[in-house]
């Protein structure tokens, strides 16, 4: 108890520090890119205005000031709870976050949890049942899919049951024409369908591959042959001994992936239409939304790095005799 109550004092200090990493270096990387935000902003209309309005603009940006004068009050800013302004949505950031979050959510988690558990089940198969027809073809499956890229999925699903069969919608999160606050649970679900079988796909690649080297170390084990040679059959001694060995290295590894997934949800949401973070990560790059784009950079990061502190409290639930304060050192 006592190393448990050291880690969860010490986490938030490591997770402060690397917000403040990952701040430092966006923000270095996003003053140094070739991209202008006010023609970003205005587009062609910058060429219809005159130098004193585009000045007004480059003031209320703040651009008229150095870059170290400019992160101090965005750092001073941040503090305070203020993300400021999206030039895009003309929105403070942290609306247009929660908003597009709110979206993606429901995406990320569909896809997380069919692909952690199908990969996991695939994977202890594929183990139990070594160099079998089964553990070949989930194998071919797995190394394929691991060396494809989400897009091409993406783009491989939408057009065979997207517009070849018709069976689901192309794009959007929701009917065309019908307000967000419209749409029916049934149909955010029915369009919810192939960026979430996108994402599963891909994500159950790793898993399967992970899970199956550890079920044939289990095997391997000197547990696992005492319990055959009492005449436990190869099924059961992977179903009451096996998955509880493997369980935890699976736990690892799928709250591990939650990066792999957000980077893999702005593909999809892009290939699809989706108005989730992903897009607006895409659309605040391509046209220079500097307070938006770092935004979701915090945002992200806190996502990813809470994921491995929730994946390292599941160890203490699942297997009492880990020392969290020790495992994580």
């Amino acid at each position: 108890m006592k190393n448990f109550l050291k880690y969860l004092a010490t986490k938030p200090l490591r997770l402060s520090i690397i917000v403040v990493l990952v701040a430092i270096l966006s923000f270095i990387l996003v003053s140094f890119s070739p991209l202008d935000p006010i023609t970003a902003y205005l587009g062609y209309d910058r060429l219809q205005i005159s130098q004193e309005q585009e000045q007004v603009i480059i003031e209320r940006w703040g651009l008229d000031k150095s870059p170290p004068e400019r992160f101090i009050a965005w750092t001073k800013n941040i503090l305070q709870g203020d993300f400021g302004t999206s030039v895009i949505f003309n929105d403070p950031v942290t609306l247009v976050i929660g908003k597009r979050f709110a979206a993606s959510f429901w995406l990320m988690f569909f896809a997380w949890t069919l692909s952690g558990i199908l990969g996991f089940v695939l994977g202890a198969i594929a183990g139990t049942w070594r160099d079998s027809i089964a553990d070949r073809i989930i194998r071919f499956y797995a190394y394929t899919l691991a060396s494809t890229p989400t897009f091409w999925v993406a783009m491989i699903l939408l057009v065979f049951f997207g517009v070849k069969l018709g069976w689901f919608p192309i794009c959007c999160a929701g009917p065309l024409g019908v307000a967000p606050e419209q749409v029916s649970f049934a149909d955010r679900l029915y369009h919810l369908a192939l960026p979430v079988l996108t994402l599963s796909l891909v994500g159950t690649a790793q898993i399967i591959l992970h899970t199956r080297e550890k079920m044939i170390d289990f095997f391997q084990s000197n547990h696992a042959i005492y319990a055959m040679s009492c005449g436990e059959a190869r099924f059961g001694t992977a179903l009451f001994h096996g998955l509880r060995n493997i369980l935890l290295p699976a736990i690892t590894l799928q709250f591990a992936s939650l990066g792999e997934l957000f980077s893999g949800s702005v593909l999809a949401e892009m290939v699809f239409s989706y108005p989730g973070l992903g897009k607006a990560t895409v659309d605040a790059g391509i046209r220079g939304d500097v307070p938006l784009l770092l935004g979701i950079v915090i945002f992200s990061t806190i996502f990813v790095v809470t994921g491995n502190l929730l994946a390292d409290l599941i160890y203490r639930w699942v297997d009492p005799r880990i020392q969290i304060g020790e495992a994580t050192g």
